[in-house]
């Protein structure tokens, strides 16, 4: 009788404890439900790049630009002066991703090279757009150039008490603080008068060599794509012979576009000038820009 009985009790026990299994069970799945109900949203990817192929480059540049960057093309029979126009289309592995194209014709006193890259930029990354991954190969290329940075006229020197101590006094007399001579002069250290400097007059800028500017150094460009820069670099080249080299680099969303355009003088003929090279490799940046705004 006694096993009879502790066999029911024994059977409740067991039940209990299935219960409180099942409790916990269903408990934690709530819970679990809970936590994934109150994750937040995903953050979104950053914007594409505007451009999503890119255009021939070998036919971008139109013919009488290119007579007038080639001026050695026009003296050449037509059908090489036709091969000289058509220019040589750069190799790649992928032409929505990057072109290119160089062009090259020869005078006696000189030769001409052409060269366009153009590149769309890609980010694989969800976190960083096109855009912002073009900057930073922009930057790059900025870096490269090592453009000088603008430099500001160093400040006064500020006198001393030894400075001080030595200035002459101004004469009870002169109320103005003139010594001598006609209004508006200023005593110079020997006794004599020297000449006011003209009003709105202002000293020349300078480089960080120290050499005065003359609007034709590597520089920052403005009003061309979103930023832009120039880089202008002479060298010597062969037989006696003198080699400069304009670069006009650009970036327009995911598009970063660089033209070259180097000139090279052989013998004794004169160094390549800088102004006629960079005006007519901007010429050519606006087009192209212009280009990639259609």
């Amino acid at each position: 009788m006694q096993r009879q009985a502790y066999v029911p009790g024994l059977a409740a026990l067991a039940a209990a404890l299935v219960l409180g299994l099942t409790g916990c069970s269903s408990g934690g799945g709530s819970g679990t439900g809970a936590v994934d109900s109150k994750a937040g949203p995903a953050a979104p990817a950053a914007p594409p790049g505007r451009y999503r192929t890119l255009f021939e480059p070998c036919g971008a540049v139109p013919q009488n630009t290119l007579r007038d960057l080639l001026p050695g093309a026009a003296q050449l029979p037509d059908e090489e002066r036709i091969a000289v126009y058509r220019g040589a289309a750069a190799v790649t592995y992928d032409t929505d991703r990057r072109v290119g194209c160089s062009w090259k014709a020869d005078t006696p006193d000189a030769m001409h090279r052409l060269r366009l890259d153009i590149e769309r930029v890609v980010s694989y990354d969800p976190a960083v757009s096109d855009d912002d991954r073009a900057q930073e190969v922009f930057s790059r290329k900025q870096l490269a150039a090592d453009l000088p940075q603008p430099t500001q006229p160093p400040p006064p020197p500020q006198p001393t008490q030894a400075t001080q101590a030595t200035q002459p006094t101004q004469s009870p007399a002169s109320p103005s603080g003139n010594t001598g001579g006609s209004p508006g002069t200023s005593a110079a250290p020997g006794g004599g008068a020297q000449p006011p400097t003209p009003s709105g007059t202002q000293s020349p800028q300078q480089t960080p060599t120290g050499a005065p500017t003359t609007g034709l150094e590597p520089r920052v460009l403005q009003g061309l794509g979103q930023v832009a820069f120039l880089d202008d670099a002479l060298s010597a080249g062969g037989a006696n012979g003198r080699h400069r080299t304009v670069s006009v680099v650009f970036r327009t969303s995911n598009v970063v576009v660089t033209v070259e355009y180097v000139e090279q003088t052989t013998g004794s003929a004169e160094a390549p000038d800088s102004q006629e090279l960079q005006e007519k490799a901007l010429n050519l940046a606006r087009l192209l820009s212009e280009r990639l705004e259609e």
